[in-house]
């Protein structure tokens, strides 16, 4: 029992000690609390005083900074300011200024104005008396002459009507004359040069290729069993073969020049090869067909290739290569073409065109005529059509179309394939002409002179190439003889057809025969 009294007296007393530790603790706890919220008071004090001291620095270097900027604000504005009323100062002077030379000007003006009211009045004044004194001279003219006004005003008319006819002759023929000289020494300078620079060989052709043969033995196994191997050849190429007693050769004879080539090249094979009988024949006149279509297209792409002619159309190469089977009185066309094409872009590069479109339309100014023999209409007309379905230039297309019209012209490459056409076909040794055609020019030439009225006599010299016309001097002045040597001129284009140019030279002369006896 006593050790139970024992044991709960210890536990109170426990207790009682605890909640006595407790307390003290509680106490003690509480102190340092309020002693670290005085602290944090004190440095929380500390702190807005420092930031209240910085902000108020801030706020001020901010006004001294907001002061700054608007001083210099207004300063600029005032000098702003100060600029304009200077410039509007310097208007308002310029203002004045001009007003006062005004109003100089105006009255030197006032003052020209008056002075010529006043020469007006003086010159008014003079005139009626000069009129005065005219009509004075007129009326003691008129009874000295016996003439009218009216009667001797239509005589001086005339006479003055026919000097001046007289004076504006010469004075057109003296230009004319100026104008020729410069133009054709020009020209003259411009187609040498173009000569100079381009060479080409002669070249003449007819309407008859020859093959020559081994022995005497082929001619006739060419002719064959009752002529059976001959017509078999004639037939497939289209081309007569003259077989005679000249030795060595045998004759092809085709007005068609791409047919006659084809077969002399048939004819050289079948020779070389010994098989001679019709199936051979045609087999071999048809690889050679073929052979020439290639040729005939190599052949354009070759010309073409070499004067750098671009982007020409694949239906007119290979009429371009036909043309070196075809002639023109005895020149070939695809020679001549190139020649021409040459001539024309150097006298282009010369007066400053283009020499590309130049040499161009030279080039095919005369592809019509690889199609004349086989197509209908002249070959202006059917290269101008071809050209056409090739869409090309219209220079070239004019150039193909008039080349041989040059008054119709649209473009000035025209004029100069014409120019080089004519060199091209007029030097010499370029064409043939048969003697009859050759009389018969210079026959019309001087029928064409002679017609004209006042013309003696009329020669057709240096092959035709200038025709001298003697005028009768009491029929014709100098002021008509050129007005004679034009119409001569124009005739001759009109009616004929020649290679180059026809000079026309009109001769007047007076012969005075006086007889000492």
């Amino acid at each position: 029992m006593t050790e139970v009294l024992f044991l709960i007296l210890g536990i109170v007393l426990g207790a009682v000690g605890g909640v006595g530790i407790c307390a003290f603790m509680a106490r003690g706890m509480v102190a340092n609390a309020k002693e670290k919220a005085r602290l944090i008071e004190a440095q929380a004090t500390e702190r807005g005083e420092s930031a209240l001291k910085e902000a108020q620095l801030q706020g001020k270097d901010e006004v001294l900074k907001l002061r700054g900027d608007a001083e210099r604000e207004r300063f600029a504005k005032l000098e702003e300011l100060r600029k304009q009323e200077q410039a509007a100062q310097k208007r308002e002077d310029l203002a004045e200024r001009k007003a006062e030379e005004q109003g100089r000007r105006q009255k030197a003006l006032d003052a020209q104005e008056q002075s010529l009211a006043d020469r007006v009045k003086n010159a008014e004044a003079k005139f009626a008396e000069a009129a005065k004194a005219v009509a004075d001279q007129q009326k003691v003219l008129e009874r000295l002459s016996g003439m009218g006004k009216e009667e001797a005003t239509r005589a001086y008319y005339e006479r003055l009507q026919q000097e001046l006819a007289t004076d504006v002759a010469a004075r057109i023929r003296k230009a004319q004359e100026l104008a020729k000289d410069r133009a054709d020494e020009e020209a003259r300078k411009v187609v040498i040069m173009a000569i100079q620079r381009t060479a080409s060989d002669h070249s003449s052709e007819n309407t008859t290729s020859t093959v020559d043969i081994a022995s005497e033995e082929l001619k006739g196994r060419i002719i064959g069993r009752e002529g059976r191997n001959i017509r078999a050849f004639e037939k497939a190429t289209g081309v007569d073969v003259i077989v005679d007693d000249t030795p060595g050769v045998i004759v092809l004879s085709g007005f068609e020049p791409v047919r006659r080539e084809t077969a002399r090249r048939a004819m050289e094979k079948l020779v070389v090869d010994g098989r001679i009988h019709p199936t051979r024949i045609e087999e071999i006149v048809e690889a050679t067909k073929k052979e020439m279509e290639e040729l005939i297209t190599q052949t354009g792409k070759q010309t073409c290739y070499e004067l750098d002619i671009q982007r020409l159309s694949p239906k007119v190469i290979p009429i371009l290569g036909r043309l070196r089977f075809r002639t023109s009185y005895g020149q070939n066309v695809l020679k001549h073409s190139i020649e021409v094409a040459r001539m024309a872009a150097i006298m282009a590069a010369e007066i400053g065109l283009d020499p590309v479109l130049a040499k161009r339309a030279g080039l095919l100014h005369d592809i019509g005529k690889a199609l004349d023999q086989e197509m209908e209409g002249t070959h202006p007309q059917l290269g101008f059509d071809l050209l056409k379905r090739a869409d090309e230039h219209p220079a070239v297309l004019d150039t193909a179309l008039r080349h041989h019209e040059t008054d119709k012209a649209e473009t000035p490459y025209c004029i100069l394939t014409a120019a080089a056409d004519a060199i091209s076909a007029s030097r010499p040794g370029a064409r043939g002409e048969s003697m009859e055609r050759y009389i018969k020019r210079l026959q019309d030439l001087e029928r064409i002179a002679t017609s004209k009225p006042g013309v003696e006599g009329a020669f057709a010299i240096q092959a035709g190439r200038e025709l001298r016309v003697l005028v009768h001097a009491g029929k014709v002045d100098d002021a008509n003889a050129m007005i004679v040597a034009r119409e001569i001129a124009k005739q001759i284009e009109a009616e004929m057809t020649y290679p180059g140019e026809i000079r026309v030279t009109v001769i007047r002369e007076t012969r005075v025969t006086e007889y000492a006896r």
